[in-house]
């Protein structure tokens, strides 16, 4: 991406002050529990328009030295109407929005119901974001109350003493916003200043990033307005097993705002019958004859839930307080062995896509309509699974996951990561900080079946066993219950991160960036790959991406590259050597891409990677079929199965 700073006095010795954010107030990981209407709660989100503005200054300081967040945004200067949840890079005719970089604010004035500022005690009022990418300062009427870096994950603040002064007042939400990248964010990028001022304009600078995706930017994600009690339940953990006839869910719940407190909880199948009851803050709840969380197309009644109903009372202040929160469960284990990966005991084999939250205008915002439309391609494609690639994807995402079944390699924002620099203390303590709160977010969630910690790294380089040796204990030190995983694309005898993962996840373009429009090679090179990883490791093998660029429409017989015939010939070669390999220790399948996505400007991207099996704008191309195909013959040898629908209408 390209910034032109402009006129001005701030040279590069300033402006990288302004870029490499303000000095941080390191949020502690209490509870993160996804806001939910309940007797005891309300929740009222945020979306709509917000006013905004880019700071446009040399330095991209103007904002901080004029402190716009003491006051109405529209008072300090031109504002915009820019729409929550979205990135603001596609929704102008302005080029430099599209491209910019630095500090942009956004802001928004909502008035609170009285009964969220009024009591003894009071509730509790918090102001949650899904996220925003990738730095983020929010004021509350002039208040600073909470800093995140990180532009995939959700962060609060509890903002009753803010609000609860001035009841009947409006209340103004302020977000200085910075999307640059550095040697050390996850993922990594650099700043680079063009000095060369015979070539370049004054103060030039471009954004260097080592993945190809575009860096979009924004709110990404809803905004949330929320209460609790003053006393409330903070946190709950679930890990299940099962065996036999008899599933257990183990629970750990945390409360927050009083030192007496008494739990109960309930556990309700889907036709509202309590099937387990509990007490305390930690125990297990049995369930006799449970019915289990199983993927799509394992099973016929895929994506099974529960509802644990948490309830908590606890005296404050002479006052008795009540909470309650119900979170879905799923009961369900995974193992991995030498050579198979298990769900519920039984072999599971990933036949999904990678994807990215991608589409026109909106760009990486969430949209309901583009997230309905895409589950149900997945599962017209038959796909049972897909990667988050190359970050966390949004709540909303994986609480479909959960109810449709879908299992998830859930990957960190760690991709790009190739520089040396990226691997010392400094990006270490960051991805541990990340990993922590990727865990805490989505650690109940029974499609989530591996942890993901990075997408093709530098491995290759010395610094990488250490770095990876520690990222992988910590996530596993989180969470024992799940196998962690990074994806590669390094060579199996110089890899220093793959002793340390539970499945090998391995990225290849034969025929495209390798060996490019020699389709013949194929077989021999994959073969020989899957054979290498397995012989050195022996551990179940993923092949996390494979794929060829397709301009739809695009017509060679024979195959040429970028051809819609390239793209189906590449795919059954590859499906040739997999089908040989899955009977063996070959786990899984994961196409690059579900859909063309956009990514920065460059000689081999004519707007942006064309490698999806659907365009941009979820059309099917020729190799969607092909895959279709595929995926429904794989789920089809499972016994348990009902007979394929290949009707186009399955879903309507």
């Amino acid at each position: 991406a390209l910034a032109a700073a402009g006129g001005g006095a701030a040279g590069p010795c300033t402006l990288p002050v302004l870029l490499l954010f303000l000095p941080g107030l390191a949020a502690g990981l209490a509870g993160m529990l996804q806001p939910r209407d309940t007797p005891s709660r309300e929740r009222r989100e945020l979306g709509g328009l917000w006013s905004f503005r880019a700071d446009l200054s040399p330095g991209r300081d103007a904002g901080f030295a004029q402190r716009w967040y003491r006051r109405p945004l529209r008072q300090t200067g031109p504002v915009i109407d820019m729409p929550v949840p979205a990135s603001f890079n596609d929704i102008t005719q302005d080029p430099s929005l599209e491209n910019y970089i630095g500090w942009v604010w956004y802001e928004k004035e909502v008035l609170l119901p009285l009964r969220w500022l009024q009591g003894d005690p009071a509730p509790r009022v918090v102001l949650r974001f899904g996220s925003a990418h990738y730095y983020s300062i929010v004021w509350v009427n002039g208040v600073q109350v909470v800093e995140h870096e990180g532009g995939h994950l959700p962060f609060e603040a509890d903002i009753s003493s803010v609000v609860q002064g001035s009841p009947g007042s409006l209340c103004r939400i302020t977000v200085a916003l910075n999307n640059t990248l550095t040697p050390h964010t996850l993922p990594p990028g650099s700043i680079q200043y063009m000095a060369d001022k015979s070539r370049y304009p004054k103060n030039y600078f471009v954004q260097n990033t080592k993945f190809d995706f575009f860096n979009y930017a924004g709110i990404h994600r809803p905004v949330v307005l929320y209460t609790t009690p003053a006393a409330y339940i903070d946190d709950i953990t679930v890990t299940t097993t099962s065996s036999d006839s008899l599933g257990r869910v183990q629970y750990q719940v945390s409360v927050a705002g009083s030192t007496a407190s008494s739990l109960s909880l309930s556990l309700r199948d889907q036709e509202g019958k309590v099937v387990a009851t509990g007490d305390g803050p930690v125990g297990e709840l049995k369930v006799l004859n449970p019915n289990l969380w199983w993927p799509y197309l394992m099973h016929e009644n895929p994506g099974y839930l529960y509802s644990l109903e948490v309830r908590m009372q606890a005296q404050l202040g002479g006052a008795l307080l009540e909470d309650v929160y119900t979170l879905p469960v799923g009961i369900r284990t995974v193992h991995v062995t030498s050579s198979q990966f298990l769900i519920n005991g039984r072999p599971f084999y990933f036949h999904g896509v990678n994807k990215h939250e991608d589409a026109d205008i909106r760009g990486r915002g969430l949209d309901w309509p583009l997230i309905v439309k895409d589950f149900n391609l997945l599962r017209w494609l038959g796909a049972n699974s897909f990667r988050t690639s190359h970050y966390p994807y949004a709540e909303e995402i994986m609480d479909l996951c959960d109810a449709y079944g879908i299992a998830v390699i859930d990957e960190s924002p760690g991709v790009g990561i190739k520089l040396p620099e990226s691997f010392g203390n400094r990006s270490l303590q960051h991805h541990l900080a990340v990993m922590e709160e990727l865990v805490r977010r989505d650690k109940n969630r029974p499609s989530v079946v591996m942890w993901s910690v990075a997408n093709e790294p530098a491995s290759e380089l010395p610094p990488a066993a250490h770095y990876f040796k520690t990222v992988i204990a910590h996530t596993k030190a989180l969470d024992p219950s799940r196998p962690v995983t990074f994806v590669t694309d390094a060579n199996y005898a110089l890899d220093h991160g793959a002793p340390y993962v539970d499945v090998i996840c391995v990225n290849s373009y034969f025929s495209w960036y390798h060996d490019p429009g020699h389709l013949e090679v194929i077989p021999l090179q994959l073969t020989a790959q899957f054979e290498n990883w397995y012989k050195t490791y022996q551990k179940p093998i993923i092949q996390s991406e494979y794929g060829a660029d397709s301009v739809p429409g695009l017509h060679s017989d024979p195959p040429l590259m970028f051809s819609e015939e390239y793209q189906q010939a590449m795919l059954r070669e590859y499906h040739s050597v997999l089908d040989k390999k899955r009977k063996e220790y070959v786990v899984g399948e994961l196409i690059w891409n579900f859909a063309d996505f956009m990514t920065n400007q460059g000689t081999t991207r004519v707007l942006g990677n064309k490698k999806g099996i659907f365009t941009r704008q979820r059309q099917p191309k020729a190799a969607a079929f092909v895959l279709r195909d595929r995926y429904w013959r794989i789920a089809n040898e499972s016994s348990c199965l009902p007979p394929a629908i290949t009707s186009h209408s399955l879903f309507l």
